[in-house]
């Protein structure tokens, strides 16, 4: 995953109100309304908000009629939690570089 990716990742998770959105997801599929009744932000702010989730990866959206339905993607889950594994593990084999 390249260094934008990446920061697209955990740009989502830097955001008190997108992890009460993800919070309320954990539950199950939840429609616009029912995330804009919980979490106390205007329409386009959580437009904003589910824009930059489903742009990470960690949420899928689909359309229903008029409204948007919202879920946390088991697959965007899985690489982020590879991601983090990935640049939190300590290698090993690094070239001796040393200051």
């Amino acid at each position: 995953m390249t260094e934008k990716k990446t920061a697209e990742l955990f740009k989502a998770l830097c955001d008190e109100n997108r992890i009460k959105i993800l919070k309320l997801l954990q539950t199950g599929e939840k429609c616009a309304c029912h995330l804009n009744e919980n979490i106390n932000v205007t329409q386009p702010t959580m437009s904003h908000h589910m824009k930059v989730l489903c742009d990470s990866g960690i949420v899928v959206g689909r359309k229903e009629g008029k409204w948007m339905h919202y879920s946390i993607s088991p697959e965007g889950a899985q690489n982020a939690l590879q991601l983090l594994t990935e640049l939190t593990s300590v290698r090993t084999d690094a070239d001796g570089e040393h200051c």
